[in-house]
């Protein structure tokens, strides 16, 4: 079993920015697609972005492509969200998982970190 602390939430200003860190516990995090998720206050989670496994594709959700980079460093079993121009819509409870396959669904994940994007 996989276990996925987040990391690296907080407050941050519109237009501002944040790196989210996702730990793992298992060296075999190399293995699986790593995903993060978003869930804002009062709604369902939602995809946010992945990648994939052979390496080489990412995916965005639509409102946060182009401001937003999923990345991460198997050395140190460690996945990172960085997340750039943030708007008041971003806020919400960030949360990393990993999949042995995307059509298999997210196998492990995280209890989240807050983001909250607030003047």
């Amino acid at each position: 079993q996989v276990q996925l602390v987040e990391s690296g939430g907080g407050t941050v200003q519109p237009g501002g920015s944040l790196k989210l860190s996702c730990a793992a516990s298992e060296y075999t995090f190399s293995t699986y697609i790593l995903a993060w998720f978003r869930q804002a206050p009062g709604k369902e989670r939602e995809f946010v972005a992945r990648d994939s496994r052979p390496p080489g594709i990412t995916k965005y959700s639509d409102s946060v492509k182009g401001r937003f980079t999923i990345s991460r460093d198997n050395n140190k079993n460690t996945g990172f969200l960085e997340m750039n121009r943030l708007k008041p819509e971003d806020t919400g409870v960030y949360y990393c998982g990993v999949a042995s396959s995307w059509a298999g669904g997210v196998a492990y994940w995280g209890k989240g970190t807050l983001v909250t994007v607030s003047s």
